[in-house]
Order: structure tokens, then C-alpha cells, then sequence
């Protein structure tokens, strides 16, 4: 795609509006949102090949507890993180029920495929407070999400509501992952953009891309090391994500360092 320096919410939609056409050919429908792209992110032809490209790297290799996000694309690198012994950090669908976490040596082994899925999830993870990630998972090794789109210097763009941000920016103000954790994108080859854009303070630019054909390492990518800024939060995102409740109440009651 020709390069643009514009990153304005117009061209955002368009952006979102080409590569979802093109995503429609490859993509798996959801069972509840079929092809609403705004409303989830896709299993597409070829997930299993991108993340064997991912398995095969060294940020996956050396791990022991990974964040992987809810996407539909990811459902089947969960079950292999299960099968190989690693702590899965996730969320609930919207955050709006908080981290959870599957932890394989609680899961019987015919059951972490289930597990893997959403529903699974609901039976075979255990919530946790923002507090017990602390106290349990001192240190996470890699963040993983699905994307709607993004560019080959790592500037995403999801469905536009901002949850990985939203993710990356609680877990790093409680000090469980840092500029040097790997931030890692697995997408199609159509979601992968040429085109120039320019993250936001908040956005977590991603360090690796992982398609069915190609693996992409971004020298030097922005990761925000602000936090949650409140100013710039929506109210809705606060009311409905309990651990967002849970950091504001930590930072008023001097339980985190300053920043």
C-alpha cells in the first residue's frame, strides 16, 4: 500500500475497511460475530503456521509465562503453550471480567485443549487480581496478541478499542513486564501494511510479526512506559474493566511506585 503520514481516525477506518475486505477471504467467521471484524479479532487460513514460526523463535523458546490475548487467532497457540508446560496469562472477552490464568500443572491433560478455548477458559483458568499477578507471576516473557491491522514497523491496529494497550499499560505499572519484553503480533499476511504510521504515546508497537510466510523483527519499538494515563482514558473502558479500578485504587493508596 502507498505510504501516508497520517494516522487521523478517518484513515484509521479506512485502513481497518481495506484490510477487513481483504481479511473476509481468509478470515474464519466467528460463531457469535460472524464476520464483524469491529467486534473480534479472526482466526484466519494459516494461524497454526504463524505461530510455528513463532514456537521456533527464541522469545517463545526461552519463556515460561506468557500473556496471550482472547483473539480467535491464538486459540490454538494457547493449547500449545499449555502442552508445553507454560503459565498462560489471559483476559476475559472486552476485559470486562479481568486476567485469568490457565496454569497446565491445575489442568488435567485431555482438557487443555478445551481449556484453550473461551468457553474452556471460563471452566479450567482462575481469575486474578492485578495484587495476585504481582505476587504469583513476577515476571512475564512475552505479550501476544492478534491485530486488525499493522505495519511492518510494528504500529497496530486492532478493532479501535485499545484492550491490548489498556493490557500492556496495567501490567506494566505493576512491574511484571518492561521495555524488554517482547511484544508480539500474529497476523495474516493481508493484515501486514506497508504504509507509514505513528503510534500514539499509549500504543505498544510490536517488536515481532509472526504470518503463515514471514517472521518480522522491528529494530527499536515504541513501548510506552506511562501507565494507564487516566486523562486520556475512556470512562467506559474504566467503568467496565474491574483491573483498571483495581490500578487507580493501588496508585491512590501508594502501593505502587511513583512514576
Amino acid at each position: 500500500m502507498n505510504a501516508t503520514p497520517s494516522t487521523t481516525p478517518d484513515h484509521k477506518g479506512d485502513v481497518r475497511a481495506r484490510v477487513f475486505q481483504e481479511l473476509r477471504r481468509v478470515a474464519r467467521p466467528d460463531s457469535r460475530f460472524h464476520f464483524d471484524f469491529a467486534e473480534f479479532i479472526a482466526d484466519f487460513e494459516g494461524s497454526e503456521d504463524a505461530a510455528r514460526r513463532l514456537m521456533a523463535h527464541p522469545a517463545w523458546t526461552r519463556s515460561e509465562v506468557v500473556f496471550i490475548t482472547p483473539d480467535n487467532c491464538l486459540e490454538w497457540l494457547r493449547w500449545q503453550a499449555l502442552r508445553q508446560g507454560r503459565r498462560v496469562l489471559i483476559t476475559t472477552y472486552s476485559i470486562r471480567r479481568g486476567f485469568w490464568l490457565l496454569d497446565p500443572a491445575e489442568i488435567p491433560e485431555d482438557r487443555q485443549l478445551y481449556a484453550a478455548t473461551l468457553d474452556g477458559m471460563e471452566r479450567h483458568a482462575r481469575p486474578v487480581t492485578l495484587a495476585d499477578i504481582r505476587a504469583q507471576l513476577p515476571r512475564i516473557d512475552c505479550m501476544i496478541t492478534g491485530t486488525g491491522a499493522i505495519n511492518e514497523a510494528g504500529v497496530r491496529f486492532g478493532k479501535g478499542h485499545g484492550f491490548f494497550d489498556a493490557e500492556w499499560g496495567m501490567l506494566h505499572r505493576i512491574g511484571v513486564i518492561d521495555a524488554t519484553t517482547s511484544a508480539i503480533a500474529l497476523v495474516h499476511d493481508c493484515q501486514v501494511l506497508r504504509e507509514t504510521l505513528h503510534p500514539e504515546i499509549f500504543d505498544t508497537v510490536a517488536d515481532l510479526i509472526f504470518t503463515p510466510t514471514r517472521t518480522i523483527e522491528v529494530p527499536n519499538p515504541h513501548k510506552p512506559d506511562c501507565g494507564i494515563v487516566w486523562d486520556l482514558l475512556d470512562p467506559v473502558m474504566y467503568d467496565t474493566i474491574p483491573p483498571l479500578q483495581e490500578l487507580r485504587a493501588m496508585e491512590e493508596a501508594g502501593a505502587l511506585p511513583p512514576r
